[in-house]
């Protein structure tokens, strides 16, 4: 009887399968900084080499991390990531310097824009990546006023692969 108790219960509340859990990060939300990914020599507009980057994905794709070395002995990293809660892309930036910058917004096609807290009266960092025709990718880091103009340009690079890239 226990046997056959046994073989019911069992064929009504099967035993929990190990099945490959459903990947968190796969969905196109997710994607949308992939064109950043890939090993970089990063240049000036003016064509001079000022660093180079290192940008992969970690965790299962639900982290691009970011390892920027710049030619000029400064270094720094990014973890990136798709907040599914609020449905933004933010950024945590930390310098060899301690500076620290932490950024949130939106991917559309080809473009990533993120941008600080804005602060009244203060000035706020916006960095916009933007992939190119050819492959390269152009980052723009411009500084804002209060009113939303800009008021400097900090950084500007062009990302093209490292062409010892395997």
């Amino acid at each position: 009887m226990k046997t056959l108790i046994l073989l019911i219960s069992l064929s009504i509340f099967p035993f929990p399968t190990i099945e490959a859990q459903e990947c968190a990060c796969c969905s196109a939300d997710f994607r949308g900084f992939d064109f950043w990914i890939g090993d970089w020599e990063v240049y000036n507009p003016e064509g001079k080499k000022i660093g180079g980057n290192k940008v992969i994905a970690l965790e299962d794709h639900c982290i691009i991390a970011e390892n920027w070395i710049g030619a000029s002995g400064g270094s720094g990293k990014s973890f990136n990531y798709f907040d599914k809660n609020d449905h933004t892309w933010n950024q945590l930036w930390i310098s060899n310097t301690g500076n620290i910058l932490k950024l949130k917004g939106t991917a559309s096609e080809n473009k990533m824009v993120l941008q600080s807290e804005q602060k009244p009266g203060e000035v706020h960092n916006k960095i916009t990546w933007t992939l190119n025709d050819d492959g390269s990718v152009t980052q723009l880091w411009e500084v804002l006023d209060a009113n939303g103009k800009v008021t400097q340009k900090a950084f500007e690079g062009i990302y093209r692969k490292n062409i010892t890239e395997k």
